[in-house]
């Protein structure tokens, strides 16, 4: 008995970007994509490699999505819409879970080795990168050049690492309220957070082990991130990562919340959404994980412990971790459980 439908089935091929994507497989692939609901909002989907999207310097002319607060999405389990030659097709997470069956042959695999059948899917933000810090470093130093204060205060920045940065500029700061100049402020920050990318070499300690661990078991990977996909190639290139990751989500995808981006990472993995795990270290994406019918792993620092007790597991690093936690995930997977366990070393 052959599979009911294939991930590469949902949508049409496409050309390869010029910019190439060695780390994506060839199937399947994701045209732009619009969510089932809002449609009213405007998507921007950049085609990877337009050269009309950077200015002289290389960075981008526009504010990415980097200092904007994403909706969560998926809350009714609402997914996006794709095309496919015979038309629109709608796309959410019970069709996901219905049609991305396993075929004989993977079964047979899977039976053998059950832990090929999970999908791991990782944020980009402070999960494999320290963003943090890099976003705090483009806030300083756009203060510095507009000659500005810049709070130390934690909660203050918190807010700024945590909230869109037109709320920064016009609420917690308190620099500007003329939007033009607020479209100034954050052209210039977006392209100095892109200054301090570039400079960036390593992840997240214990990441690059962990990945050696799961591509050892054979469990495919993807990243998903609001960044361009030319920063991230380069940036997964340039901290020796690129190899671990089988999928990789961007802003080209056109995904509106952060569980629409989830929802693609596992079309592209050809894994069913209540099969995948998301490693996470924000409660909205664990809330979004969740939505999707995923697993979710916290890790613990952008966050304190007790702001993400919905997680499934929770980590202080990925030291901590092993294939078989993964597997006790989802042998526990419908038992009532409302505080995450933490892992201790």
């Amino acid at each position: 008995m052959d599979c009911s439908i294939r991930s590469s089935s949902l949508v049409p091929p496409r050309p390869a970007s010029r910019l190439g994507t060695s780390s994506v497989p060839a199937k399947p692939r994701l045209v732009r994509l619009k969510p089932l609901i809002a449609r009213s909002r405007l998507v921007f989907c950049r085609a990877a490699g337009s050269d009309d999207k950077y200015l002289g310097n290389g960075f981008p002319r526009v504010t990415s999505k980097v200092f904007v607060e994403e909706a969560i999405g998926a809350e009714y389990g609402e997914g996006f819409e794709t095309f496919r030659m015979d038309g629109p097709l709608k796309v959410d997470v019970d069709y996901l879970n219905d049609k991305l069956q396993e075929c004989f042959l993977q079964r047979v695999r899977h039976a053998m080795k059950p832990d090929e059948a999970f999908g791991l899917i990782f944020s980009w933000d402070n999960v494999v990168a320290d963003t943090r810090s890099l976003k705090l470093d483009a806030w300083r130093q756009l203060a510095s050049e507009e000659g500005k204060e810049f709070s130390s205060d934690r909660h203050i920045n918190k807010l700024i690492l945590h909230t869109a940065a037109d709320h920064v500029l016009r609420k917690v700061l308190c620099w500007e309220e003329e939007e033009s100049e607020l479209e100034r402020l954050k052209s210039r920050l977006s392209q100095l957070y892109y200054e301090n990318l570039i400079k960036l070499d390593a992840p997240v300690e214990g990441l690059k082990e962990w990945l050696d661990a799961v591509h050892t078991a054979g469990i495919p990977c993807a990243i998903v991130s609001c960044l361009d996909r030319r920063y991230m190639h380069e940036s997964l290139q340039k901290m020796g990562l690129k190899k671990y990751f089988q999928a990789i989500v961007t802003e080209e995808d056109g995904m509106e919340s952060i569980a629409h981006r989830f929802l693609s990472a596992a079309v592209k993995m050809d894994r069913k959404p209540s099969k995948c795990i998301v490693f996470e270290d924000d409660p909205r994406g664990i809330t979004a994980a969740h939505n999707c019918t995923m697993m979710a792993v916290a890790l613990i620092g952008a966050h304190p412990a007790y702001e993400l007790v919905q997680a499934d597991l929770a980590v202080a690093s990925f030291s901590e971790l092993s294939v078989i936690n993964l597997r006790r995930l989802f042998a526990h997977k419908g038992s009532s459980v409302h505080r995450a366990p933490v892992l201790h070393e």
